[in-house]
Order: C-alpha cells, then structure tokens, then sequence
C-alpha cells in the first residue's frame, strides 16, 4: 500500500513528497528522486509537515505516537490501531498537541459509495431498513499480523457507520481460520445500529472470486454498490402487479424501475490524499477522523469477542463515557 501512497504524493498539488522511510532500503527501487531513510525519527529530520503511516497494524501506535511527539499531522492506514487501548491512545497524542490525524479507510472515498451516501441523506431510499455487504477475495500474503476482521470487516464496518449516519449497537459473529495462520480468515457477523438497522457482513480472503458489495434496502428499493467497477444501481419497488404467474414465482408480486447511475470515477486514493492535504492546510474537509477510526477499531473487537464467546456484544455508544 505504500507505493500507491507514494506514487499518488508524487504527482499532489500543492504537496511536496521530501522522503521515505523503508528499514530494508526499497528493495524493489520503486523510490525516485528523494531519500530513502532507515526509520521515522530520521523522515522527521527532514523537516515534513505531514506523513502517512503504511506499515503492519502492530507498528501503527508506536509510529503514529512518535509523529505526533514531534507535532507532525499523520494520516494512519486502516484500521488505526491493533487493540481499543492502542487506539485510544493515539487519539489522545493527537488531540492533546491539536494535529490533525485521519485514518485511511478508502472505501469513503470510493464513487459509488460517496454517490450512495448523498442519496440516503436526500431521503431516495426512505427508511433504511438493512445493509449488507460482501467482501470476499484471494489470501493476501502481505498480512501476516491481523486476521479478516481487522484487516478487512472493518472497511465494511466503518462505510455502514459512515453512509447509514448510525453507530454500531450491537453485533454477533461467527469467524473459522482455514488457512493454518493464527488469526481468522473467514467472518459471519449480524448486527444492529442505534436506529434499528439491521446489518450482515460476510468477509473471507480465501475465495478466487474478488467481490466487493454493498447492499442497502428500505422502504422504496434498494440500492447496490459494487466498489471494484464503482459502479451504483437502484432497484425500486414497484407499483405494477404482474400478472403472469410463471414470472411472479422469479421475479415477485411487483417489478419497479433498475437504474444504474452515470456517475464520475475519481480514483479514491487520490480523493483521500486531496481531503487529507486540505484538512492540514486547515480547509473544511471531510476525513475519517482518529475517533472515527477508533469507533471501527471498538466495533472490530467486539465482533471478535463475539466470535470467541458465542454471545451477542452490545457496544456502548461513543457518547457515552467509557466505565
């Protein structure tokens, strides 16, 4: 993920890309034109202004802490950290010295989504009844500290928070590892948000089919979201009866209009940096904040708890103080 970060800084306007930290020195050569240094202390000698932190989940707190120290802005890869407390932390070495910290889950960035939220907040689906979504694919061999559900759930968890406006309430979850690796590789979960939405998400990284998506269905239709082609199309409920029965038994009583939406195709990366970029310069931008990212970071380890006590977790609402 560090070379898209870094190929995607390369070309930003308005930022200038003055180093790279690599402790086994690039071994690809994917770095050209500036230094390629052993580790972070050595990157904030340089003099930046911001960083991006891409490196394995375990290394996120240490490093984003140590930016912090020395009042450099960091935007962290998802999740933002490895455990709640972890990340309860770097939000406190944030907030404390008034930086501006953001967390890379992309997905808010990708078309189809960011199209999907603004027509639930004009009210086209009405009443949001379920999301779902799908995310399934080959093993990545690159992740080797953090199961599914921290490497790949929480995409799903934090777009169902973001694009529904709803906090987790309360999820079950079942997870099996298939692969010999220490961690799940494979998770069922089923939850709730405060408003009553219910929600599923079903996540594995052993399949050879690639899918990403989402599903949202209420009261006028549904929508689906496909984030690899980002594309977005509506299915509406509708008011024509059919009449032959042979179809009804394929297709229901009713079949309302299918539109799939003409919609830009930025690249989400380059969304995500532009926003960040914007958010240090001190514009209104719309980042996924640090406690955001915790929020999804909470939901994860819920959903794990879950999954190894066989019980329904209730998740406490962010407003609340924690006990």
């Amino acid at each position: 993920m560090g070379r898209h970060h870094y190929r995607v800084l390369g070309g930003l306007a308005g930022v200038e890309l003055v180093g790279v930290v690599d402790p086994a020195s690039d071994p690809a050569g994917v770095v050209r034109g500036v230094p390629v240094v052993p580790d972070v202390q050595q990157l904030i000698a340089l003099g930046i202004d911001y960083a991006v932190v891409a490196c394995p989940t375990a290394l996120h707190e240490e490093i984003a802490v140590a930016f912090a120290e020395a009042d450099v802005h960091v935007l962290i890869e998802k999740p933002l950290a490895d455990t709640v407390e972890g990340a309860r932390r770097v939000v406190e070495a944030f907030e404390s010295r008034g930086l501006v910290g953001a967390v890379g889950h992309i997905e808010r960035f990708n078309p189809a989504l960011q199209n999907l939220r603004g027509r639930l907040e004009s009210g086209e689906l009405g009443e949001v009844y379920q999301v779902v979504t799908h995310r399934q694919g080959p093993f990545p061999h690159r992740i080797a500290d953090v199961g599914v559900v921290k490497d790949l759930a929480t995409h799903d968890i934090d777009l169902t928070g973001w694009v529904t406006g709803q906090e987790y309430e309360s999820v079950a979850a079942h997870t099996v590892s298939r692969s010999g690796r220490p961690h799940e590789d494979m998770v069922a979960v089923v939850g709730r948000l405060a408003d009553g939405t219910m929600v599923n998400h079903l996540v594995n990284w052993l399949s050879p089919l690639k899918e990403r998506r989402t599903v949202v269905t209420g009261d006028k239709g549904c929508f689906v979201a496909d984030t690899l082609t980002a594309d977005l199309t509506f299915y509406a409920n509708g008011a024509i009866d059919t009449e032959w029965e042979a179809l009804r038994a394929f297709r229901g009583v009713a079949e309302g209009d299918m539109i799939r939406f003409a919609i830009p195709k930025r690249e989400p990366l380059l969304v995500e940096h532009e926003s960040f970029r914007d958010a240090v310069s001190g514009k209104d931008a719309d980042i996924v904040t640090l406690r955001q990212g915790l929020r999804t970071v909470e939901v994860s380890a819920a959903v794990l708890a879950s999954a190894e006590s066989g019980a329904t977790i209730r998740i406490p609402s962010s407003r609340t103080p924690a006990a």
